[in-house]
């Protein structure tokens, strides 16, 4: 099926956002999406399904950053796009 992911089209065999995950290889326990305009919490995953045409926003927080900020701050500060991560692992 055809979905948008953080504005591009991509195509993907998964059925359910929890498949997804693991078809993109993501951890997810650092990841946050919104499904069609909607922040689908991580325990709906497994449940919830993918359908051609979704639309859907993934961020995956990266730790690091400066010592005098605090971990949560640093974690969102240093939020990067799917697109940009899978480049990089390529």
């Amino acid at each position: 099926m055809n979905l948008t992911i953080n504005g591009e089209t991509q195509l993907s065999s998964a059925e359910t956002l929890g498949a997804l995950v693991t078809e993109l290889g993501m951890k997810s326990d650092r990841v946050a999406i919104e499904l069609n305009r909607e922040i689908v919490p991580r325990d709906q995953w497994p449940k919830t399904p993918l359908h051609d045409g979704d639309r859907l926003e993934i961020v995956h927080f990266v730790g690091g950053g400066s010592a005098h900020v605090g971990a949560t701050a640093s974690m969102l500060m240093n939020c990067r796009p799917v697109s940009e991560l899978s480049s990089r692992t390529k």
